[in-house]
């Protein structure tokens, strides 16, 4: 074992004299040029440095993403949220919630992952799919039916773009004509959007979501950003959302509940105002006493004996079925003897 040590630190010895070597045989810019070396005039060996980072912005916008389901969906829609997840990398994940959970559960998740929006899918009677999309814990949240779910490794589609690479938004008109479509844009908007700087994305701008709106449903596509002619190529997933309800937000139901409260309160001032203000008093009327006759005035006795207590009346039914149950044991007695 000695032997083998000592030969190996020989070589390792032997290796690092021949780097030095190599290293030493090349000449500085301050030492003189050897005979056969290069001559002035010729082109000096290249310098190779480490690029700096391409985004060097700081990461202001810290929207994070909570994506994850409740207990009962198929692989479909396990596969979408996988998308989803790889689409976004802002996103995070979690265990499946159960179905005797309640919906506000969700805000005490979002709030342990460190998560301000969530995207939570909900199976029922495992063939109807819900998407949740809402700003925790204020809101406003909005419900959605998804329907014509396809996913990546379904469509298998000819487009493709970089992992983590910040996507465009595309909207269709329609957003900003109605109310309650401007609010889910800008809901879409904070969801969707990669945030700009962020640790997990690419500085690159290679594909596009589109929202459009037909038949009172929103279509979600995913296109690839083609650099020679600026074509789109669709990647995937797709899927349609069929709008249920948009709950509002919690700040608004509160103000709501402080309205009613006030103007409880106001009614109460205003009966006890009108308690104590000053009442009209009526004159009596003389002939109200007319009609009225004087009782009469029974004179008062005080007993001094103490009362006689009345005798306990028995149920005579039921002396009756003693007295017969008497009978009874008597005939038996003198039968056996």
């Amino acid at each position: 074992m000695a032997w083998g040590q000592m030969a190996a630190k020989r070589k390792r010895g032997a290796l690092g004299a021949g780097k030095a070597k190599r290293a030493r045989s090349a000449p500085s810019a301050g030492e003189a040029v050897p005979e056969g070396g290069p001559r002035e005039g010729s082109v000096p060996p290249q310098e190779y440095r480490v690029p700096p980072p391409v985004s060097q912005g700081k990461w202001k916008n810290k929207e994070r993403v909570l994506i994850f389901s409740s207990r009962g969906i198929n692989f479909r829609t396990r596969h979408l949220m996988q998308d989803l997840r790889t689409l976004m990398p802002h996103s995070k994940a979690d265990t499946k919630m159960d179905r005797k959970d309640q919906l506000f559960v969700i805000n005490e998740v979002c709030e342990m992952k460190n998560c301000n929006k969530c995207i939570f899918f909900e199976a029922k009677k495992k063939q109807d799919l819900y998407m949740w999309l809402s700003n925790t814990p204020q809101g406003p949240s909005a419900k959605f039916l998804v329907q014509n779910v396809h996913t990546l490794a379904e469509l298998k589609m000819t487009g493709n773009c970089l992992r983590g690479s910040r996507p465009l938004l595309s909207f269709d008109p329609i957003f900003d004509r109605e109310p309650h479509y401007a609010l889910l844009k800008e809901l879409f908007i904070q969801i969707f959007s990669t945030p700009q700087y962020h640790p997990k994305s690419q500085p690159f701008v290679d594909h596009v979501f589109t929202f459009s709106i037909t038949d009172e449903r929103i279509w979600f596509r995913n296109y690839q950003i083609i650099e020679e002619d600026a074509s789109l190529v669709e990647i995937g997933p797709r899927f349609v959302l069929n709008l249920i309800k948009i709950f509002q937000h919690r700040r608004l139901i509160r103000l709501s509940v402080a309205a009613k409260f006030r103007e409880k309160q106001q009614v109460k001032e205003v009966q006890k105002i009108k308690k104590k203000g000053t009442k009209v008093l009526v004159e009596e009327d003389p002939t109200e006493v007319v009609f009225e006759t004087p009782a009469e005035e029974k004179p008062v006795e005080i007993q001094l004996v103490k009362p006689e207590s009345k005798p306990i009346v028995k149920d005579k039914k039921k002396l009756r079925k003693i007295q017969r149950k008497k009978q009874k044991k008597l005939f038996r007695t003198e039968g056996s003897a």
